[in-house]
């Protein structure tokens, strides 16, 4: 199953740190797809978590699960608030961690809360913009004013636009082809400035396709492998945008908990204030993902035998995505352990787990 016959030692050696020792961290967008992971994730750690949602794109049910996949002793060193990133005090009453009369400032923040969906940034760019450019804003504010230890946040591949050149390497960007492009370029912008005025650090990871367990299929802007694999299990059509060869580097949601974590911990100077492509490092075409996920269905039981349907390239879409990982090997240590198919075989049998939920 493994992608990097290498094995992530940088990441093995957090992971035993962590079990001895208890952080506090706050997670905003904690009922969301990746927010939910990071969470369970920490909690199996025995670490103390803050969550941040306000149940536009996260789910409650997220949250259930997983507490059901940690212990009451993990759970109970879990806090949750429901509330807005663009309501500043919102954000700064999110910077402690309260149990009882004891309270513990929080030192790491994982930002995760964000308006996603290059469409949905085209058919409403207000909110997108109010979100992640406002609301990113807050949570610099309240993070500098707390005096956390850490600031790690969700950054896009978008930001490349309409440059050409594979792989994309973190230095070379293009111009934005989309509002959502737009905002996740002025969050890096916005790090740079609270660096060089009030010398706060922070690391942007810029994600490329992440999929996995708990990332929603459905609504008008869900990601194409959940959408595809529901589909698929229900035998209805599946639709490919453009011509199907389209390519993106799809990265399976261990290997974007990992950067998280390596990202927030790093001891060397060097790696902080700067923005990280976090992929596997390959590209896939939508055929090619389209034949793939319905490949491992087969394995498991179900067959589908349905063309795709072909419409028209969605606005505001890149035409092809694929990360140079190496400054993020270099830099942070992180190691993707899953490629897209080792991935996909693990998010499909979450799917066949949980098709109540999906």
């Amino acid at each position: 199953m493994a992608f990097n016959l290498q094995e992530s030692f940088a990441f093995e050696r957090l992971q035993a740190r962590l079990q001895n020792e208890m952080h506090t961290w706050l997670i905003t967008g904690v009922a969301g797809f990746i927010g939910s992971n990071l969470l369970e994730t920490l909690l199996r750690l025995n670490q103390r978590v803050v969550g941040l949602d306000n149940f536009v794109t996260g789910h409650e049910y997220n949250l259930d699960e997983v507490r059901s996949c940690v212990t009451a002793q993990q759970w109970g060193n879990f806090r949750f608030l429901n509330g807005d990133i663009r309501n500043l005090e919102s954000c700064r009453e999110a910077m402690t961690f309260k149990n009882g009369v004891r309270s513990h400032p929080v030192q790491h923040v994982l930002h995760q809360a964000a308006l996603g969906s290059v469409p949905r940034s085209v058919a409403d760019p207000v909110t997108t913009n109010s979100t992640n450019i406002s609301g990113f804003l807050n949570m610099l504010i309240a993070s500098r004013d707390a005096e956390v230890k850490s600031f790690t946040y969700a950054a896009s591949s978008s930001t490349y636009g309409d440059h050409p050149g594979l792989p994309k390497i973190e230095d070379t960007i293009g111009k934005p082809l989309s509002p959502y492009a737009v905002t996740k370029y002025v969050n890096e912008v916005y790090a740079d400035v609270f660096f060089r005025c009030y010398g706060f650090n922070s690391i942007g990871l810029r994600y490329f396709n992440v999929f996995g367990k708990r990332q929603d299929p459905s609504g008008a802007y869900a990601a194409v492998i959940p959408k595809w694999i529901s589909a698929m299990m229900q035998n209805q059509n599946v639709t490919i945008n453009g011509d199907g060869e389209t390519s993106r580097d799809f990265c399976y949601i261990e290997n974007t908990v990992q950067a998280n974590l390596l990202a927030a911990l790093t001891v060397d100077a060097r790696s902080l204030n700067q923005v990280y492509n976090v992929a596997a490092g390959g590209r896939t075409t939508l055929n090619q993902l389209f034949q793939a996920i319905r490949d491992s269905l087969n394995i498991s039981g179900i067959s589908y035998d349905k063309t795709p349907v072909c419409q028209d390239f969605r606005a505001g879409d890149v035409r092809h995505s694929q990360a140079n990982i190496e400054k993020a090997q270099r830099l942070i240590g992180y190691r993707p352990v899953f490629d897209m198919r080792s991935g996909l075989h693990q998010t499909i049998e979450w799917y066949l787990t949980h098709t109540s939920k999906s």
